[in-house]
């Protein structure tokens, strides 16, 4: 299993679900850092149409491409469902952000071999390991 940051630094497309349109709050802060920075930002709400220069899609079902890492920003008992939704994309690794925990969306992860980390800021690490996808 990779760390966190690891998962971070391989990962080029990111899935945000629950990216918010207010600047004030972390689902749009830390998403439009992590762009600053190289990584490609898929925004996932379903009451927008752009965020950060992207389409915004509805679901993760609805995004027509591969996905490296779905970040969440969505109460923990939402996570369950997302994580279901990330298994049925296919995507490698689910983040849940800082302050979100769920045993059952970590077990749903682990049956399907897919990367999970929860209780943690992609800011953070990001800035914790330095990391940049820009050359």
């Amino acid at each position: 299993m990779r760390t966190a940051q690891q998962i971070l630094a391989d990962s080029a497309v990111i899935a945000v679900v629950g990216a918010s349109r207010d600047p004030l709050k972390a689902a749009h802060s830390v998403p439009l850092q992590i762009q600053r920075h190289g990584w490609r930002i898929i925004p996932v709400n379903p009451s927008a149409d752009e965020l950060f220069g992207e389409k915004v899609y509805r679901t993760l079902a609805d995004i027509p491409h591969p996905v490296d890492l779905v970040n969440v920003f969505r109460p923990a008992e939402d996570a369950v469902d997302v994580v279901r939704q990330a298994v049925a994309i296919g995507a490698p690794a689910v983040w849940l952000q800082l302050g979100i925990v769920s045993p059952e969306a970590r077990r749903i992860a682990e049956e399907a071999g897919i990367e999970y980390v929860e209780d943690r800021c992609l800011a953070v690490e990001r800035a914790v390991g330095a990391l940049t996808r820009r050359p």
